[in-house]
């Protein structure tokens, strides 16, 4: 993929010094992190706020580059000086969840009034959208290729890198077996339409061993991806991060791997908690990286 000057450096900033590979850390989610918030029964917007601040100093700043959604603590975090100024953002552009459609396929939606040049305004250095597809069922005349082909083309015209994700998920009339012995062929057809949307880097789901990490990199050609840790446990994503960089990944862009288990109602314990699970988890990923530099 021909990166433009502007695409390039807001590229290399968003991947580690020692191993030239990318390494994001992705806290954009919303009502999912409110769940993950101890001593709490109910977490309100305010609640979701400072967990993001606090993820964002205590362990979002500790990387290359971060991931933050577009509403809850942005601009607020420049703003008010929090996000370090060597950290990179990357800003999501889709909508939380997904609407259902009469045909039982998910239907993702970009948040209303951000696109290239409100991340760019609010000083992201790249983009990132969202969508959901199953590709068996949906090809490149569908609604997740059509919105694809809207973000890259908007990103493009105003000079922003983003890196597209693609979630696959299970039908509701298909069973959690069935769905896995499909999901790693599912994920690379899936990788093969957003290149043929224009795609020019990644977001993807592990797709199961080595051999789908090769496919997932043959579908994509020249178009790096990084592998998303999907909520599993740390030591289960540090496994998948090798296996995916063997097979031809560029990095990883991981988040509830490195802090689920690290967010408290009491906002000192979330920093302590942070500092002594969440940094040396994401530490643990650098190593591996730097086993595979670029």
């Amino acid at each position: 993929m021909a990166f433009t000057t502007a695409q390039r450096r807001a590229y290399q900033r968003i991947c580690d010094q020692d191993s030239g590979r990318i390494l994001v850390v992705a806290m954009d989610q919303r009502n999912s992190m409110k769940q993950l918030i101890e001593g709490i029964d109910e977490a309100g917007p305010n609640d979701l706020v400072n967990a993001k601040l606090d993820l964002v100093a205590h362990l979002g700043n500790e990387a290359p580059a971060l991931l933050l959604d577009p509403t809850t603590v942005i601009p607020q975090v420049i703003d008010e000086g929090v996000l370090a100024r060597d950290t990179a953002l990357m800003v999501g552009m889709d909508a939380t969840g997904y609407a259902p459609g009469d045909d039982g396929l998910r239907k993702s939606a970009i948040v209303e009034g951000v696109d290239a040049a409100r991340v760019r305004a609010v000083g992201g250095d790249v983009a990132k959208m969202n969508v959901y597809m199953r590709p068996d069922k949906e090809g490149l005349d569908s609604h997740p290729a059509r919105i694809i082909r809207e973000v890259v083309e908007d990103c493009a015209a105003n000079d922003v890198l983003v890196a597209i994700e693609i979630l696959t998920y299970a039908l509701d009339d298909e069973t959690p077996e069935a769905y896995q012995a499909k999901a790693p062929e599912l994920v690379a057809q899936a990788a093969a339409i957003a290149r043929e949307c224009g795609a020019p880097l990644m977001k993807l789901q592990y797709p199961g061993s080595l051999e789908g990490c090769q496919a997932v990199t043959d579908a994509l050609g020249d178009v790096p991806w990084a592998v998303l840790s999907a909520g599993v446990d740390h030591e289960t994503f540090i496994e998948n991060l090798r296996i995916s960089l063997r097979g031809g990944a560029a990095g990883a862009i991981a988040g509830r791997s490195l802090w689920k288990d690290c967010l408290r109602a009491d906002r000192a314990a979330t920093a302590a908690t942070l500092r002594e699970r969440g940094v040396p988890r994401l530490r643990e990923l650098q190593a591996a990286l730097a086993e595979m530099p670029a």
